[in-house]
């Protein structure tokens, strides 16, 4: 008993120092307590020179009291955090802690442009637990791209622009982000949320598919199953070979980073010049050249075609344009390119195929799209040639769960054959049908997407089909007002993104004759082939693709365009009733 006592003292000591003391814990297994015999006496146990006992009385005491003894010590052990486990709580210093990777995701979207958000909100509303984790290259969760060369620009309150956030034409402010931040889920707990969510990797890149395994690779190793995925990831800007050695001196425009970097950029500078003469191109050049008619930055605009956007819109109006876009303040250069570059005294010396000289701080090069399928070797997946991207059937399905919606989509359209387009409209149609199908909804992609342009607030379009500037085209055009800009058009449907105007169209009324004008003001220009109309263009008349697409549905043969482009109502007496 009295081994058992004092055994009973030691072990409340041991435990009363452990709780100081993690080492000491660590360690009990090697300093433990023992027993000792003091002397060599046959049938005695003498501890600390104390009670005798017979030696196997003592014995089973001693015994059992240890026994006691570690296994007291061994759960609180256990129930102690381990040191290792301490050490991976991270310090205040270290900052916050970055988003883990889960191991599996039912709808995995790779890309975090529209086409992505797109399907993401047709997945939800199709399948409301449905768990999604999307992964972008850039650092920001999603948004939209069109307000990046139109309205951000034109925002007198320039700290709210660097904010991402604009006024659209009617003066509404909106935000670049298409969600709020707190509307994605950490992706380490979405396998676990019940009632399904979004999560979202920033800043991560997949570097290949496994069809067999139904996962993916990132560039930081980790691996991700899924379910279903999309593949949505756009391409990059294209330069040009002549500039690959200035890349200090030139901007690629495609991204929310790219935008703010040219904006603070041009705020210390004299000069800019864009190069290329398509809708990017052209627009930013309005946009400089509304920047510089406030700030005094002097704007150049280079390209090879007779005028802007020359390669959609027929000569006599590519012609017109570009007056518009000269008024904006923009030195435009048409039938030219840069032959060489060189640099000196901080400035880029442009040496021109007209033979001209130009002096500029920096270059914007807008010259089209490097469509990204460097996933198609591990997926498997074919790339067209001609057209470029990732070739899909008609549901937008490339492989086994696998699907390809907006820029990157090379897809077959019943009326017009193979394509693949590169407008915002298309985006959002392409990914919220992709979003379907992923979810079991098997249709066909048959809508005809429109894009548009907009060449500051009083001047802008919006086409649907083939718009190509080698067919043969029938224009009919009116007078404009002030009612045909497309800051009206904003005015009157409150939405500055185009896409979004769609449900809301005009019924179709054929009314009285009209006679077309030499203005271009307003009007609807036809892309014709084989008699048959496959492209339709309306400047400065908005709200009414869903004319154009059912005349491009149709396929009809047609002889007097004037009376076609009634439909449209260019004309006053187009809006009197019968």
């Amino acid at each position: 008993m009295y081994c058992f006592s004092r055994m009973h003292n030691r072990v409340g000591i041991l435990l009363k120092n452990v709780s100081k003391s993690k080492e000491y814990v660590q360690t009990f297994g090697v300093r433990g307590y023992r027993f000792t015999r003091k002397d060599q006496r046959p049938q005695q146990l003498h501890t600390h020179r104390s009670l005798d006992l017979p030696t196997h009385v003592g014995s089973a005491v001693c015994i059992g009291t240890g026994m006691m003894f570690f296994g007291i010590a061994g759960v609180y052990y256990a129930m102690e955090p381990k040191a290792a486990e301490v050490a991976e709580v991270p310090s205040e210093e270290s900052g916050p802690l970055l988003p883990t990777v889960p191991e599996s995701a039912q709808y995995l979207l790779i890309g975090g442009g529209t086409a992505s958000h797109s399907a993401m909100r047709a997945i939800r509303k199709r399948d409301p637990t449905a768990k999604i984790l999307i992964i972008t290259e850039e650092e920001l969760r999603p948004y939209m791209r069109p307000p990046l060369s139109k309205e951000l620009w034109y925002s007198d309150d320039r700290e709210l622009a660097r904010q991402l956030i604009f006024k659209q034409w009617n003066g509404k402010t909106r935000s670049l982000f298409f969600e709020k931040e707190g509307f994605y889920s950490d992706p380490s707990e979405l396998s676990s949320l019940e009632s399904g969510g979004v999560g979202l990797l920033t800043g991560k890149k997949v570097l290949s598919i496994s069809v067999k395994d139904n996962s993916v690779t990132l560039d930081d190793g980790s691996i991700v199953k899924f379910e279903k995925c999309l593949i949505a990831t756009g391409g990059k800007p294209k330069s040009l070979p002549v500039f690959e050695n200035h890349g200090n001196k030139t901007t690629l425009f495609r991204t929310a980073a790219d935008f703010e970097t040219l904006d603070s950029l041009t705020d210390g500078i004299e000069s800019v010049t864009v190069i290329g003469g398509g809708f990017l191109g052209s627009e930013l050049a309005c946009a400089l050249g509304h920047k510089g008619s406030k700030s005094g930055l002097k704007v150049t605009q280079i390209f090879p075609e007779a005028g802007n956007m020359g390669r959609v819109l027929p000569e006599y109006l590519t012609k017109w344009t570009t007056e518009k876009v000269r008024k904006e303040g923009v030195d435009v250069i048409t039938h030219s390119v840069v032959k060489s570059v060189s640099e000196d005294n901080d400035k880029v010396q442009l040496s021109l195929s007209n033979g001209e000289k130009i002096a500029t701080d920096h270059l914007v090069v807008a010259v089209g799209l490097d469509i990204d399928t460097k996933l198609a070797a591990s997926a498997g997946i074919e790339v067209d040639e001609t057209q470029g991207g990732y070739r899909v059937n008609a549901e937008l399905q490339a492989r086994n769960n696998i699907w390809v919606a907006g820029d990157a989509a090379c897809f077959y359209d019943i009326k017009l054959g193979r394509r693949r387009v590169e407008h915002h409209d298309h985006a959002v149609v392409s990914g919220r049908l992709a979003g379907e199908n992923m979810t079991g909804a098997g249709k066909p992609y048959w809508h005809q997407s429109m894009f548009w342009s907009d060449l500051g607030p009083d001047v802008g379009y919006e086409a649907i089909g083939i718009v190509d500037a080698k067919l043969p085209t029938v224009g009919v055009f009116a007078k404009a007002t002030a009612a045909d800009t497309p800051r009206a058009a904003a005015e009157a449907t409150g939405e500055g993104v185009r896409s979004e105007q769609e449900a809301a169209e005009p019924a179709i009324r054929v009314t009285s004759a009209n006679v077309d004008s030499e203005d271009f003001g307003k009007g609807v220009v036809f892309y014709v082939r084989q008699k048959k109309v496959v492209g339709i263009l309306l400047w400065n008349i908005f709200g009414r693709t869903g004319i154009a697409r059912k005349i491009i549905h149709d396929q009809q043969e047609h002889d007097d365009y004037r009376e076609l482009a009634k439909l449209f109502k260019i004309h006053k007496e187009d809006f009197e009733d019968e």
